[in-house]
């Protein structure tokens, strides 16, 4: 049986290259960018609420961001949506990225409601989106960006959130 994370783990290796840290060859930024702006908005009439998005991301491998408040949510707390520059890929935070490791663990902590998810994941797969687990991304960075790994060192160790969904 294969692992559970295997799907992902292979997409990251895909989309990684020593040719650009900050987007791949071939980028569309205007096409992401619109992509996210109808993120936005599909949040914005699925939570009827005003989401906050950061759209300002520069040297980054982040595209943006987009905040569900929580006084939109079923269990009072935020859901962050980060999209990253690369493959259209997607992670839902609840409170905010690192608090929890995974979308499942949030449910169990009462943190995000499984229906709440239900919507988030909806409206990315209906965009386009891959939605990744933030498990995944915690995992060290073993790719082929070599400037990275030079520029974090030996002593702050990198991970493929930083290669994906950071600052740079």
């Amino acid at each position: 049986m294969p692992h559970p994370d295997a799907e992902p783990i292979a997409l990251l290796h895909r989309l990684d290259g020593p040719e650009s840290l900050e987007f791949p060859p071939g980028y569309d930024h205007a096409g992401t960018r619109a992509r996210f702006d109808r993120l936005v908005a599909r949040l914005d009439a699925a939570f009827a609420t005003r989401c906050l998005a950061d759209r300002e991301a520069q040297d980054a491998s982040l595209h943006g961001w987009v905040e569900v408040p929580a006084d939109a949510t079923g269990s009072g707390e935020p859901i962050v949506v980060s999209v990253s520059d690369f493959g259209s890929m997607a992670v839902i935070a609840a409170e905010n990225p690192g608090v929890h490791l995974d979308t499942a663990e949030a449910v169990e902590a009462g943190a995000l409601t499984a229906e709440d998810l239900a919507t988030v994941e909806r409206v990315l797969t209906e965009l386009g989106y891959v939605v990744l687990p933030e498990r995944v991304l915690t995992r060290p960075y073993d790719g082929v960006g070599v400037p990275l790994i030079s520029y974090y060192g030996e002593d702050r160790p990198c991970d493929w959130w930083i290669r994906f969904f950071d600052y740079l």
